[in-house]
């Protein structure tokens, strides 16, 4: 594991990799708003990435390595997010970047993909909308993804269940938002999804 520590126009963010023996690919995962990257979701799928092949990259928010707990306004995660990007699409020789992480990660992942050229998107607990507030739906945020995306939700997460669409697919597992109650069942839909999606794209 290699800790770095990248420059961002919002102060350094910090990026932990860990790398597979050949990586085919670069997943960078945020952390949630008020959680970091030892989230047991995210701890688990950088496992079973670095197993499938594929570099991870997990990706400490400005805010976060400051210190503090509130999160940044959105427009600061986004562009935090991307100039770790361009950090570490330079280090890895133009590997395929898959943009992916937990709730707010999810949503930053989405909506940079585009401007990354990520090359498909991995949502976990996507916030579908605030708790006990479905009119505040998050959904054009996923809707506005053009590459594949993989949405992973716990069956009673109180942030709701996106909807699926054209160019994303919805797994439902057991848990809450939290994604902690069945890791295996994370871990397998994970693997299958990143082996597919990166298929097309290895030598």
């Amino acid at each position: 594991m290699t800790t770095l520590t990248i420059d961002t126009p919002h102060g350094p963010a910090r990026a932990e990799l860990h790398c597979a023996e050949e990586g085919i690919a670069v997943l960078l995962l945020g952390h949630g708003a008020g959680g970091g990257i030892e989230a047991k979701d995210l701890v688990a799928v950088t496992r079973a990435a670095r197993a499938a092949g594929v570099n991870v990259a997990l990706v400490e928010q400005p805010y976060r390595v400051a210190g503090r707990r509130a999160p940044a306004p959105a427009k600061q995660l986004d562009a935090a997010w991307l100039a770790v990007a361009d950090d570490l699409a330079g280090r890895f020789d133009e590997l395929p970047l898959v943009f992916g992480g937990r709730s707010s990660g999810a949503r930053v992942a989405c909506r940079t993909a585009s401007a990354g050229q990520a090359v498909a998107v991995l949502c976990l607990a996507f916030p579908e909308h605030p708790p006990g507030k479905p009119e505040k739906s998050r959904q054009a945020e996923l809707d506005a993804v053009e590459v594949p995306v993989l949405v992973v939700q716990g069956e009673r997460d109180p942030f709701g269940r996106p909807k699926a669409g054209p160019h994303h697919e919805l797994v439902v597992i057991p848990g809450t938002h939290a994604l902690d109650s069945d890791l295996d069942a994370l871990s397998r839909s994970v693997t299958e999804w990143l082996s597919r999606v990166l298929r097309p794209l290895s030598p």
